[in-house]
């Protein structure tokens, strides 16, 4: 059973699965991985999930504010022997959940190319592919991605 918890950037487990998440986006995206690197620190990150099995960490991810009503989910990842069980999905829908406690009315994601298994989780999870934002626009491995947490009031 998939166990979620909400903590921050200071847990420690977080911090050896980031760890993991790099080495692994490194090997991915070799040299491009430099310019991802620098938007992707994680020293103040408030809203952090970590997923447990058996009490042994699988899975985490987190959010940030981006801009008035809006969150920037970050740094999802599973550990490569616990994929395919659902961890990525159940971290995803606790990020989503607790934003929306939060306040917020839409998520915010980018994730790469070289990522396939991303890019089939969040259009699975109901995210719509949307033009590149911000420090993402005009690169060519991103695809960003965005979902409403609640309908808006006319």
């Amino acid at each position: 059973m998939i166990k979620c918890i909400r903590t921050d950037s200071s847990n420690t487990d977080f911090i050896a699965l980031v760890k993991m998440l790099d080495a692994e986006l490194t090997e991915r995206d070799g040299s491009e991985h430099t310019f991802y690197a620098q938007y992707n620190k994680i020293n103040t990150i408030k809203n952090t999930v970590m997923a447990y099995i058996e009490n042994a960490p699988a899975g985490c991810g987190a959010f940030k504010h981006f801009e008035n009503g809006v969150v920037e989910i970050k740094r999802m990842f599973t550990l490569p022997g616990m994929r395919k069980k659902g961890i990525a999905a159940a971290v995803l829908k606790e990020l989503e959940l607790w934003a929306a406690e939060l306040g917020y009315e839409k998520c915010l994601l980018e994730t790469g190319l070289k990522q396939p298994e991303a890019i089939a989780l969040y259009e699975r999870s109901g995210y719509n592919k949307i033009p590149n934002f911000g420090q993402y626009t005009g690169i060519e491995n991103s695809v960003c991605f965005e979902k409403y947490l609640r309908l808006l009031p006319f």
